[in-house]
């Protein structure tokens, strides 16, 4: 019989009953240190003081309208965006899904309004933009769309990192390429400044708009608020979620005022899409992530944590190959199955998370502590030990 809940996913048996900071509590009382901060979601932490004052006080007045009226609290988030960002104009979602949707929406209808229906869409092997059907269509990879054919078409998939390729494969039939300055499902592999450069320069030579998808590697995890500032470079769309929200479902796709010019009254809408209470929960962590002391300090933490990683897998040349990544998105490439650090690391009470490459990733709380991160290297230490007296 089929359980209740649809069995799309494999579960570890673990029940979490409460949060505090980067610290996750068991229904049997065990503290886990949660290295994965719901992938990337938990920027604050768990039951973070502000956040959580900013949801209940939001609650307490006004949880939802629909997009029929104003919402001041949209307003005043899409506000601190733009004045924070390239973008002249912002998008509501709830999920990086229905923002990769969006994007890919705009993209088309900028051409088509340009009377050029440009409808091609260039994207990466090993990237991750969602599970509807056109982001898995984006993604290509045949764990991803294997028996959901027949897919959207439109879109043109070449390697990661093979600059020829992308450029064959820009033609004037191309609307947009998509990016993620890192790849997180992908094995956390971070776009060199350059390469990200020249990307941009194809896209201003050839029309191409460059969107960028910085659903995982955006809101401060990289030491800056989104990823391609490194790089010197904007994108003319962008896609944001997980740490946004803090949490909360939220989303957005950021846009220039150019190409988001075919994006007009019905063109595209959401019923829940910039509510009330994300929207305040989303204020709440723009307040506190896009100041640059606390990007600053999520930039010195990273090295530390980087630096003891590093350390980490030179003490166990059997059990881990190599450190990659950057800020507080980091991956360790394994030379045993990385399922089984996981496994591992549960034992240990320390949670970090599985990707491709089998790598694990490390994407803790951006206010995660000193002391923490010791104590996550020390349990990180522990379950290597155990796993090579398994071997």
């Amino acid at each position: 019989m089929i359980p209740s809940v649809l069995p799309t996913y494999s579960r570890a048996p673990l029940n979490f009953v409460r949060g505090e900071g980067v610290w996750l509590v068991e229904a049997d009382g065990r503290r886990f240190l949660d290295m994965g901060a719901g992938i990337a979601v938990n920027v604050l932490g768990h039951a973070n003081p502000d956040l959580t004052a900013a949801l209940t006080e939001q609650a307490a007045r006004l949880w939802h309208v629909s997009n029929l009226y104003e919402i001041p609290q949209q307003k005043e988030l899409a506000d601190r965006l733009v004045e924070a960002t390239f973008a002249d104009t912002v998008f509501f979602t709830n999920s990086g899904t229905e923002s990769a949707e969006l994007a890919i929406k705009m993209a088309r209808k900028y051409w088509f309004e340009k009377g050029a229906p440009r409808a091609q869409i260039v994207t990466f092997t090993g990237a991750f933009h969602g599970r509807s059907t056109a982001a898995i269509a984006a993604s290509g990879a045949e764990k991803m769309v294997k028996g959901f054919g027949p897919l959207m078409p439109g879109f043109t998939i070449v390697e990661f990192g093979d600059h020829d390729a992308l450029r064959a494969a820009i033609t004037d039939e191309t609307c947009a390429v998509i990016l993620e300055p890192v790849q997180g499902e992908g094995g956390i592999l971070p776009v060199p400044d350059q390469c990200l450069k020249g990307l941009r320069d194809l896209c201003d030579e050839t029309g191409a708009l460059l969107i960028l998808d910085e659903v995982q590697c955006g809101m401060g995890r990289t030491g800056k608020l989104f990823a391609h500032e490194w790089a010197g470079i904007e994108p003319d769309i962008m896609m944001v979620a997980k740490g946004i929200g803090g949490g909360f479902p939220l989303g957005a796709v950021l846009a220039t005022e150019n190409a988001a010019s075919g994006m007009v009254v019905g063109t595209h809408g959401s019923t829940y899409g910039g509510n009330p209470l994300a929207c305040a929960v989303g204020n709440a962590v723009m307040k506190i992530v896009a100041e640059p002391a606390f990007l600053a300090e999520v930039q010195r933490k990273s090295g530390a944590l980087r630096q003891k990683l590093e350390g980490l897998v030179a003490m166990h040349p059997d059990i881990f190959e190599s450190v990659r990544g950057v800020g507080l998105m980091l991956g360790v490439k394994c030379k045993v199955a990385n399922v089984d650090v996981v496994q591992a690391s549960y034992d240990t009470e320390l949670i970090v998370i599985p990707a491709t490459d089998n790598v694990v990733r490390l994407l803790p709380p951006l206010n995660i502590s000193d002391d923490e991160i010791a104590e996550a290297i020390n349990r990180l230490d522990t379950a290597a030990t155990s796993l090579e007296a398994k071997t």
